[in-house]
């Protein structure tokens, strides 16, 4: 009867364990999802639509490449390239055109990470694929893939 007992009792720690252990992680998950999203519209979106291309450098990684296809051409720059043609071309905010900018989705994985993101200006509907991933506790974008669905 002490066997059992003591088994009950050891497993009700484990449990209680288990639960506080998921607990943290999904706080965790929450506050990691609060700076992805913080990054993302504060200056993601705000770097594109005012065409700061110093705040939307600051959140990618120097080695960044962007992959994918406008109006079904093949794209491809180095985050150096893609920055200098934010830099010199019309910002939706200077051209007085509509820009709306959504975050569709946010999927973490220990320390990487991948936003669905929905970008609507000009004539352009994009759907762009950001990976993320945390170096020295910050989320920086180290990979962007994008897509023209518009119609």
């Amino acid at each position: 009867m002490k066997n059992f007992i003591v088994l009950i009792v050891l497993m009700s720690c484990v449990t209680a364990g288990l639960k506080a252990q998921n607990r943290i992680k999904m706080e965790n998950q929450q506050v990691d999802i609060a700076a992805i999203t913080d990054i993302v519209e504060n200056y993601y979106f705000k770097g594109i639509y005012e065409g700061d291309e110093m705040l939307l450098g600051s959140i990618f990684h120097p080695g960044t490449l962007v992959f994918g296809d406008v109006k079904g051409q093949p794209y491809f720059k180095t985050i150096d390239l893609y920055l200098d043609g934010v830099k010199n071309r019309q910002s939706p905010k200077d051209s007085g055109k509509p820009f709306k900018g959504e975050i569709l989705n946010i999927k973490i994985v220990n320390s990487i990470a991948i936003a669905e993101i929905s970008v609507k200006m000009y004539d352009f509907n994009y759907l762009d694929f950001l990976s993320f991933h945390r170096i020295d506790g910050q989320w920086i974008i180290v990979n962007k893939m994008l897509t023209d669905v518009s119609k």
